[in-house]
């Protein structure tokens, strides 16, 4: 039995325990607390502000889960955005096809990029000395109401929007409208949505009945990553293109013509289990009317 564990907190009523091998890093940004772990479950870890964003064992899921539905539902996308994504893997991802020709990835806290950088090196796999990757130490709200650029897809691979937490108000409905606007005419955006436990889903139905607001295909989707301990949600919203349209046979058939090396987790079949809601969640996005403004931010508690 280990005598050293991490205390994961999804619900302030739920605790997950995670044996822990030893602490690689501990400390204090500019804006969040940083931990470094090496799980004895799920390998080396990611910690901000006391909450896992990834882990050795299963990024992959979470990752792919979240670039590659909208990617490939574009028929042809050149220019990727990520707001956040510190440890590299989205950026990763996004290089992963042949035909992106830019990843712009804009994270707003640079001590977490180099920590990765040096600790988590299995996450970016190269990607932040890829000729096609610029990386930005920024706040993303900055960038996009500065830039002028179009891109094809933009993805949100933010912390969750707690209160007073550095990405809280890159969750309202001002925000996704400026994303929408530095789209290309057939651009899209996907945002990790927090839990879709049927205990812990506040965020879910609030940041679709948003997007739904601001898009005019919004495409909310799940899937389990086990080292967080339930179902984690995302959400597409496209200004044209419908993720579910596409065959498993149309969405195979991009991504051996597209992919570099092959994934691991993501494929036509995945693709249609990930937006086969169950009940409770399909009547959650579908009747949530609330809107997320910048006077009425979604947050965790």
């Amino acid at each position: 039995m280990s005598k050293l564990w991490f205390h994961d907190y999804p619900d302030p009523k739920l605790t997950v325990n995670h044996a822990l091998k030893k602490i690689i890093h501990a400390g204090r940004t500019k804006f969040q607390s940083i931990e470094i772990l090496d799980l004895e479950l799920f390998g080396l870890c990611l910690v901000l502000d006391g909450k896992p964003q990834s882990t050795e064992a299963d990024e992959f899921i979470y990752h792919e889960a979240l670039v590659h539905p909208a990617l490939t539902a574009h028929p042809n996308p050149k220019k990727v955005l990520i707001a956040g994504g510190g440890e590299g893997a989205t950026l990763r991802e996004a290089l992963r096809l042949n035909t992106v020709e830019q990843a712009v990835m804009v994270d707003l806290d640079g001590d977490v990029v180099r920590l990765c950088r040096e600790h988590l090196p299995q996450w970016q796999q190269g990607a932040f000395d890829n000729p096609k990757a610029k990386v930005i130490i920024g706040d993303a709200l900055v960038y996009l109401k500065e830039s002028r650029e179009e891109f094809d897809l933009i993805v949100s691979d933010l912390t969750d929007p707690m209160e007073e937490g550095p990405s809280l108000m890159l969750f309202t409905k001002e925000f996704f409208e400026l994303a929408k606007k530095r789209l290309s005419p057939d651009g899209l955006f996907v945002v990790q949505s927090g839990f879709t436990t049927i205990l812990n889903c506040k965020p879910f139905p609030a940041i679709v009945s948003t997007l739904k607001s601001v898009f005019p295909v919004v495409a909310p989707y799940q899937t389990y990553v086990p080292s967080f301990g339930g179902n984690w949600g995302f959400t597409i919203g496209s200004n044209k293109y419908d993720p579910l349209a596409l065959s498993p046979a149309e969405i195979d058939k991009r991504l051996a013509a597209r992919l570099t090396s092959p994934l691991r987790f993501y494929d036509g079949i995945t693709h249609h289990g990930l937006f086969a809601l169950p009940k409770f969640l399909r009547q959650a996005t579908g009747q949530e009317k609330r809107v997320i403004t910048e006077k009425e931010p979604v947050f965790i508690d």
